[in-house]
């Protein structure tokens, strides 16, 4: 059931990623009922890419009528830098801070030099990235990780 999961996320970015090629912005009625058979999501990102495309597939979601009750987007790597107030990243989060959670793991934060005080509002300290994963799936999170 996982893999199946993961096989329909996966298959949302690729559309995502191939309707800014093609300008094709609809999923059929299968995927999305499928979708609407859980309403919890997390998406594991590391580089700002990842990070816009994750919340970018928030709007892509709920545009094509998936119910989303929780949607997480869990962060790692050197993209910690970039979350910090005054950032272009802080601007692009705005319209998203109601809606989704984000967490950053503390162990990239500690790497990177990277304090709480820093990071801009919206954004929250784990202890560690693949932990959160693991509890979220355990939470029966629809997870999708690069």
């Amino acid at each position: 059931m996982k893999i199946f999961r993961a096989f329909i996320i996966l298959s949302i970015l690729t559309t995502l990623t191939m309707s800014g090629m093609y300008g094709q912005r609809k999923l059929d009625e299968q995927t999305v009922t499928d979708l609407q058979k859980t309403s919890q999501y997390a998406i594991g990102v590391s580089d700002e890419r990842q990070f816009k495309g994750a919340l970018s597939m928030y709007d892509f979601l709920v545009e094509n009528g998936v119910e989303i009750k929780d949607y997480e987007v869990v962060v790692k790597g050197k993209i910690v830098k970039n979350l910090v107030k005054g950032s272009e990243l802080e601007a692009f989060f705005q319209k998203y801070k109601s809606k989704v959670r984000v967490s950053i793991c503390s162990v990239a934060m500690e790497k990177l030099g990277v304090s709480e005080d820093e990071l801009f509002d919206g954004l929250e300290p784990i202890p560690t990235w693949s932990v959160r994963i693991l509890q979220l799936q355990a939470k029966g999170y629809n997870t999708l990780t690069y």
